[in-house]
């Protein structure tokens, strides 16, 4: 077997090579100076089975991830796995207005063209999956590797932004071995928002609020203000995709006392690897 990493994807494709024991290719990503891409895979992958890693976000790594599968199947590979550690686009899975694209499909359709099996981790629509219909399709979830890495940091509540996403936190809580809980909104005023978990007591206690996406952090950003009035010792804010859109990794700064994300996007935040869940998902197909 052979890993063939992005450039977005180089810290994860590193790790599930060694989950796999597979063969980590040599690479060759560059821009030419109009910006276009060039990509050349160096080693020989006749005959292998072959996982291209590729996260698709910003939109120029869509591209490279093209380029790289049409480059694979320049050999005579065995099969193609694509892993998307992170699905950019998964937040546009519906039409709202007549003209508009579902961009999420659109992506969809277009990698599968290239590939016999596709993996993404946590991804925001999970219906996306379905518009892989003719290549094997799974999501990979993040939470085991994020709720081993809580509890060597010793966290003793697990909280989700919403009630809506209580569940992932309730997954990750179980691997904590600690109690999990969803924050609130009250409406003090037209201008005052108080955020509180709704039945646990933070008070001297180490607190993670867990997510799938941080994208602008503003409403953990938020929580964790309201966590600390309610006396949290520390506060972490964890997270599988750390996008930080709009400054928002300073802005969580100045409010938690650390954060962290999963290298589906690399970034001074990565912490930990979901290698090892796509490793075990991908060995099943």
């Amino acid at each position: 077997m052979f890993v063939v990493g992005g450039s977005a994807s180089q810290l994860l494709s590193k790790e599930l090579a060694k989950c796999l024991k597979a063969k980590l290719a040599k690479v060759e990503v560059k821009r030419f100076p109009d910006d276009e891409c060039y990509v050349r895979i160096h080693d020989d992958l006749d005959g292998k089975d072959v996982f291209v890693v590729q996260t698709t976000w910003p939109d120029k790594n869509i591209v490279e991830l093209f380029l790289l599968q049409d480059a694979v199947h320049e050999f005579d590979v065995s099969t193609v796995t694509t892993v998307v550690p992170y699905f950019g686009y998964a937040r546009q899975d519906k039409q709202f207005e007549k003209g508009e694209p579902i961009s999420a499909r659109a992506i969809a359709r277009l990698i599968q063209n290239q590939t016999d099996a596709f993996l993404t981790v946590d991804i925001h629509a999970t219906n996306i999956i379905d518009w892989f219909d003719e290549v094997s399709a799974k999501n990979v979830n993040a939470y085991p590797e994020i709720g081993k890495f809580l509890k060597g940091l010793g966290v003793q509540v697990v909280l989700s932004p919403d009630e809506g996403r209580w569940e992932n936190a309730k997954r990750v809580a179980d691997i904590v071995n600690c109690e999990a809980d969803f924050l609130v909104k009250e409406r003090i005023d037209g201008e005052t928002v108080q955020m509180a978990p709704k039945k646990l007591d933070v008070n001297d206690k180490t607190v993670a609020i867990v997510d799938d996406i941080i994208a602008t952090g503003g409403t953990i950003a938020k929580a964790a203000e309201q966590l600390r009035k309610h006396g949290a010792a520390r506060i972490f804010a964890a997270c599988t995709h750390g996008v930080f859109a709009k400054d928002g990794l300073n802005k969580l700064r100045t409010v938690c006392d650390a954060i962290y994300s999963t290298d589906t996007i690399e970034n001074p935040t990565t912490s930990l690897t979901v290698a090892p869940q796509i490793a075990r998902l991908a060995l099943d197909m």
